[in-house]
């Protein structure tokens, strides 16, 4: 007698189709997220923006936030791979109950209602908060670096493009002479069907990077005009005449760009970062977590490589998300000044904050009375000290976005929507705590 196997027959026709709700199993993230959006949150910024009754009715906005929520939550993040999920993906499917939107609807979608997506942060804070996974008692700051969508080898020098620009506009002038003195024979060469005085694609591309070169240049040099302005005057002699500032000699004329500065033609808002494999085109992603479920409770995007100036930003970020301020902050010494400090006083936050290391008492480079009072509470705490905290607090909330989730280059440009989109992230990562 021969082995008796379950019956598989993949041309069979069912009957009865199946539920959505059984494409998964019961609490299943699909089910929770897709219920959460629909039932918890308030997307009337969202649903507002639809008003024309003509045309085809477009897919519902809940369920289009839904699918982006959950394809966040999932390490999906190209509008092509969404796409493709709703197709093949029995999870997916059960969000979209069965709807495919293509790869360019999803992608509208996001880039119409991106403002409105990344405020949602707040209200998925707030139910965090209500199901006790984030009550504020320890609160860890910390940054990381997460690459552009630029290559930084799409970035030029300020001295590059002075070069550049020489060199280009005397290549392009050549090209116009050439073209002026060719014109009868290139009419007759080409026929009726154009001029003949058209330039080649070779030498568009020319004008095209000429032009790039000189936005790029004059937005530097705008730049290093307004940071001249904003230094306080120098001071002033006895007879009227400026004194000559404190330090070094400046190796380059104020009000001008440095030769080293660096402007991207790919995405000219984002910088080169020294990350963890060297130098990259990229921006700093800064979040603040609760030490109770690693819960993100505020969340910052900057150009600027420090993190220096994020400390109290962040602080009253979760302020005015979640009403209250913590009762303890820890950071490492990449934010730890003299005004931060003070400033944590100020907001009566008691601080963990890493001071670094001083340098011999003779040379003067202790810092401050309050970062040396906060090197001295580290020091006495010991390995007991609160701020052992912060490293599988906010360490971890980075592996999980980056490793786990796959999250390691941001697809949007420009600062505001790159903003926005680090907003998402950090919302699908609270989700994920949510729903675990």
């Amino acid at each position: 007698m021969s082995k008796v196997f379950r019956p598989w027959k993949t041309d069979e026709v069912w009957l009865l189709p199946p539920s959505v709700a059984d494409f998964v199993p019961a609490g299943h993230p699909a089910h929770l997220i897709r219920d959460l959006v629909s039932e918890e949150l308030d997307l009337s910024a969202i649903m507002g923006a639809y008003t024309e009754m003509k045309g085809y009715p477009p897919y519902h906005p809940a369920m289009m936030v839904a699918l982006l929520l959950y394809a966040y939550r999932s390490g999906v993040y190209s509008s092509r791979r969404i796409a493709r999920g709703c197709e093949e993906r029995l999870d997916f499917q059960a969000v979209t109950a069965l709807n495919q939107p293509d790869f360019r609807t999803i992608s509208e979608f996001r880039r119409r209602h991106l403002d409105a997506l990344a405020g949602l942060f707040v209200q998925v804070l707030a139910l965090c908060r209500k199901a006790g996974l984030a009550e504020l008692a320890h609160v860890a700051v910390d940054g990381t670096k997460i690459k552009a969508n630029a290559s930084k080898h799409k970035a030029m020098s300020y001295a590059r493009m002075v070069e550049a620009e020489a060199e280009l506009t005397r290549e392009v002038n050549e090209w116009l002479a050439r073209a002026a003195a060719e014109d009868a024979a290139e009419d007759a060469a080409h026929g009726s069907t154009r001029r003949g005085d058209e330039p080649p694609d070779w030498m568009r591309d020319k004008q095209a990077r000429l032009a790039r070169i000189r936005a790029a240049k004059a937005e530097l040099e705008a730049e290093a005009r307004a940071a001249e302005a904003a230094r306080p005057p120098p001071p002033a002699n006895p007879d009227g005449s400026a004194k000559p500032r404190p330090g070094r000699t400046p190796k380059h004329e104020p009000g001008k760009p440095k030769p080293k500065a660096q402007r991207n033609f790919t995405d000219p808002e984002s910088r080169i970062m020294k990350g963890r494999d060297g130098f990259i085109q990229a921006y700093n992603a800064q979040a603040a977590v609760d030490a109770g479920a690693q819960i993100i409770v505020a969340h910052r995007l900057t150009n600027n490589g420090s993190d220096q100036d994020a400390l109290l930003t962040l602080l009253d970020a979760i302020e005015g998300n979640t009403g209250e301020m913590p009762n303890e902050v820890s950071a490492d010494n990449g934010f730890c000044s003299e005004a931060n400090l003070e400033g944590l006083n100020a907001r009566t936050v008691r601080g963990y904050v890493a001071a670094g290391r001083a340098s011999s008492p003779g040379s003067g480079k202790k810092g401050g009375k309050l970062v040396q009072a906060m090197r001295a509470r580290l020091r006495k705490g010991g390995h007991r000290s609160r701020y052992r905290i912060r490293k599988y607090t906010v360490e971890p909330v980075f592996g999980h976005i980056k490793q786990a989730r796959g999250f390691r280059q941001f697809l949007l440009r420009g600062i505001d929507k790159v903003k926005a989109e680090w907003a998402m992230i950090c919302t699908a990562h609270n989700l994920a705590k949510l729903t675990a």
